[in-house]
């Protein structure tokens, strides 16, 4: 069961792959300053998560206009993500949880998926400045997307 509204947000460090290399990714980073929307995904390269992840990109002016950074996680390792990025053209930041730590924190843990192993659920969160969460949704399904007008209804509600 994702983790509920209201709830302090763990803090988490993953990694990333950038044109720099390889660069932490720390939620808390972003405390003080900005929001922060985490959308967990099952995998890079697959259909959904690929449509979901090229809309973000598209329309990212939407969050970043509400003061509020976005972060993909899925347990792809950062060099799958990166090359899965670079072909689809997704532009925001994309974070490995290889090892499903922040996945199970978050209670987004979704077991076998399609035979082949434990993956991220299909989640979004919405955290405050302060590290709160203020939305949390896990889809039913791996296919069915998160409802993004009210991900963007609870960003417009924080200062």
């Amino acid at each position: 069961m994702a983790i509920p509204v209201g709830a302090q947000a763990p803090d988490f460090t993953l990694k990333s792959k950038q044109p720099s290399g390889l660069v932490d990714v720390k939620l808390s980073s972003n405390w003080g300053s900005k929001n922060t929307v985490l959308l967990f995904f099952p995998a890079a390269f697959t259909s959904v998560c690929t449509a979901e992840l090229c809309d973000i990109s598209n329309g990212i002016k939407a969050y970043t206009g509400l003061n509020a950074d976005v972060v993909g996680i899925s347990v792809d390792t950062p060099f799958a993500q990166e090359a899965w990025a670079q072909k689809e053209k997704i532009t925001i930041t994309l974070a490995s949880d290889l090892n499903k730590e922040v996945t199970k924190k978050y209670g987004v843990l979704f077991p076998m998926l399609a035979g082949i192993g434990d993956t991220s659920a299909r989640a979004a969160f919405v955290i405050d400045k302060q590290g709160v969460i203020r939305y949390s949704e896990q889809t039913p399904t791996p296919k069915e997307l998160p409802d993004f007008s009210k991900v963007k209804a609870t960003l417009e509600t924080l200062s």
